[in-house]
């Protein structure tokens, strides 16, 4: 259930609540609003709502029926704004752009492809897998730590964040030694265990969709992260698995509004994953930019007719400056913009 305070509720009365709800074995989650804070109660096993009503500086309780609770829209009636190092990067007015190859192949690869992402001269975080999660074992499975060495590197020469994919809790301490921003793959999104211990650290994460998820599942996927205490959770739609051949992937560009209303979650898209060519890449990222995306994920490669993995479906470095061009005239329309250096 949730407590909402009265707007001058006291700091002693916001403690007495949250004591109360700990007391009777929930875990208390607070919310400061603009208007008034919120205390979700969540866990433990019962509680009247009316022990909590009389108590002093509390305006209503509550009872949220939906099982995502720390996630919802109800929790927190404005948007979540997820910020690394102390900079607002994903969500709010400003459209989060996050590219790079799909592979970290080497120092050179990726020094190429960082340099032409900074000449297009908007904020860009770098993205690259370390470690890849691949459908046949005999496929190229990343370079590992030396992955994640070269995309430090690299991003720190730049000045760029860095977003990788993490696999598995065993591979959690190097994330937190290179990465600015951890992603779950679309194959770990129900990875329990994966995700309640991404909950314990004070990192970003993005939650990709799982192939065949639905909406529910996804956002249930985010509370487990939320409940750990972690807030900075980025979703990102990156097409589901239907009976369609003609593309990679279906992208369920509808999520986007759905997401918006049912939670205060920032949400992008990842064309590149969706679609699976290069040439339908561009039109899906304008279509999710004016659907309400907070941001969009590119695979762009310096050279993708020699990409190790996924070249096909990667950006050239000239295509992908034409497309946030093109995004910067979109981004207005939904009230964003993008950002200069």
């Amino acid at each position: 259930m949730l407590v909402v305070m009265k707007q001058n509720a006291s700091e002693d009365e916001v403690k007495t609540v949250i004591n109360y709800i700990e007391n009777n074995g929930f875990r208390a989650h607070v919310s400061e609003g603009e208007i008034n804070t919120v205390i979700g109660a969540v866990g433990g096993k019962s509680m009247d709502k009316r022990n909590l009503e009389i108590l002093d500086g509390v305006q209503e309780v509550i009872k949220i029926s939906s099982s995502y609770k720390l996630v919802s829209r109800t929790f927190r009636s404005e948007d979540s704004v997820v910020t690394v190092k102390g900079k607002e990067v994903i969500g709010g007015k400003s459209l989060c752009l996050i590219a790079g190859p799909c592979t970290v192949e080497s120092y050179e690869q990726m020094r190429d492809t960082a340099a032409a992402l900074k000449q297009i001269g908007v904020p860009i975080i770098l993205r690259g897998g370390a470690f890849k999660p691949r459908t046949s074992p005999y496929s190229f499975q990343g370079l590992g730590e030396e992955g994640l060495q070269i995309l430090r590197r690299v991003a720190d020469e730049f000045d760029m964040l860095v977003a990788s994919e993490i696999m598995e809790i065993s591979q959690l301490s190097l994330f937190l030694k290179y990465a600015d921003i951890l992603q779950v793959g679309a194959r770990n999104m129900q990875n329990f265990n994966l995700v309640r211990e991404l909950g314990t650290i004070d990192k970003p994460v993005i939650l990709k969709r799982g192939l065949s998820a639905t909406i529910e599942e996804w956002l249930m996927s985010a509370e487990y992260i939320m409940s750990g205490g972690n807030r900075n959770v980025i979703l990102c739609e990156r097409g589901i698995r239907t009976y369609e051949t003609a593309t990679r992937n279906t992208l369920d560009l509808s999520a986007i509004p759905v997401v918006k209303k049912l939670s205060h979650l920032p949400i992008i898209v990842d064309p590149s994953h969706a679609t699976g060519i290069r040439n339908k890449v561009a039109p899906m990222a304008r279509a999710s930019v004016a659907a309400g995306a907070d941001g969009v994920m590119i695979e762009v490669h310096h050279c993708p007719d020699k990409a190790v993995c996924d070249g096909p479906q990667s950006l050239y470095p000239d295509q992908f400056a034409s497309l946030v061009s093109d995004l910067g005239v979109i981004a207005p329309v939904v009230g964003k913009e993008v950002v200069k250096i």
